[in-house]
């Protein structure tokens, strides 16, 4: 970071059951606000991907982003976002590139921001990863038959 504010410190995490299935992704900031959120039919990818979404969309400032997903870190450390552009949104096989829309609105919000990615160990033993991982998990096992969400709200703010 190379600013004077201090960042903003937030672990997100997504959970799939099944892949695809029933999803939930959770975003913490250490000691403070948090959010979660579900979908009835989708891939533990896009759920990851939510999770920094809703992250950088609900916090102000500069970020450190904290993910156990090296989809999501490597994108932005290995620069993939500018290829697939180049490339007219195709991957380095020439496909699609896979969760467009939720890459395209988190890589403009990340170029107009300050935001820096960090790789953790999932599953390791670091609380924040751990709780930002029982959220997503929480927000995939709560929904109904229907895909209806049915946990409560998580924030507190």
């Amino acid at each position: 970071m190379t600013g004077s504010q201090q960042p903003t410190v937030v672990y997100t995490d997504g959970a799939c059951r099944g892949n695809p299935g029933p999803g939930g992704w959770g975003w913490v900031v250490p000691g403070g606000q948090r959010d979660s959120g579900a979908a009835p039919q989708t891939t533990n990818q896009r759920m990851e991907l939510t999770a920094v979404l809703e992250a950088v969309r609900a916090l102000e400032g500069p970020l450190e982003v904290y993910s156990d997903s090296t989809y999501v870190v490597n994108c932005f450390r290995d620069r993939w976002w500018e290829g697939w552009i180049r490339r007219g949104w195709r991957n380095s096989q020439k496909k699609p590139v896979a969760n467009r829309d939720l890459w395209e609105p988190l890589i403009e919000l990340v170029l107009a921001r300050e935001i820096d990615f960090m790789w953790v160990k999932g599953h390791a033993g670091d609380p924040w990863n751990d709780e930002a991982d029982r959220l997503a998990t929480e927000a995939a096992d709560g929904q109904d038959g229907f895909g209806q969400e049915v946990v409560e709200d998580q924030r507190l703010f």
